[in-house]
């Protein structure tokens, strides 16, 4: 894909949330740098501090966390027009605790922190779009808790087909079983349960 649909596809997720003039869009444009992945290959490993923001055009990515035990669990999953990165890390300089791995090969457009600083200044709309960014994930992150700690397995895998069946579709079943803390058996299980319904 070429720089000028990737960056005709972030403007257009921008400008849901706030409006630009083309000189401010030049300037956005300006501080992104495009990023091929793999599939398998990583965006950020555990240990490395994560440099960038980063907004998918096109694949898909996990989060997780390796325990002690070597048990993987999963956080997020991104696709096309999501953002994904390890905020604390991004904004503390400290090093990650997660790995971000391609599960697609992807197509993305990263913006570091000092190119955001600067945007911030630049285009004070920014500051707006990245706090909407960041309520809509603290809200996304609340619900799961909130439906981890209440809902049945059943329960949460429903919520989750309902909520994101363009994800569901395309994740193997072993990350999509650890992101909802169930067992790929268990979740071999509700899917067959769910079909005899």
């Amino acid at each position: 894909m070429n720089e000028t649909t990737m960056f005709g596809k972030i403007l257009a997720q921008v400008e849901k949330h706030i409006r630009l003039s083309e000189e401010e869009k030049q300037c956005f444009t300006s501080l992104l740098k495009p990023r091929k992945l793999l599939r398998r290959q990583f965006l950020l490993q555990a240990g490395d501090v994560c440099r960038y923001e980063t907004f998918i055009v096109s694949g898909c990515l996990r989060s997780y966390l390796t325990d002690n035990n070597g048990q993987e669990h999963v956080l997020h999953f991104a696709i096309e027009n999501w953002w994904i990165s390890d905020l604390g890390s991004f904004l503390h300089h400290t090093p990650s605790l997660i790995n971000i791995e391609a599960l697609e090969p992807v197509e993305a457009l990263q913006i570091d922190l000092p190119s955001l600083e600067r945007l911030y200044r630049e285009v004070p709309a920014f500051e707006r779009f990245f706090r909407i960014l960041h309520q809509n994930a603290y809200l996304a992150q609340n619900e799961r808790i909130l439906q981890g700690i209440s809902q049945t397995a059943m329960e949460r895998y429903e919520a989750f087909l309902a909520k994101y069946p363009a994800i569901a579709a395309r994740v193997p079943q072993k990350h999509l079983a650890s992101y909802l803390g169930i067992t790929p058996v268990f979740i071999s299980q509700l899917r067959k349960k769910r079909m005899e319904n």
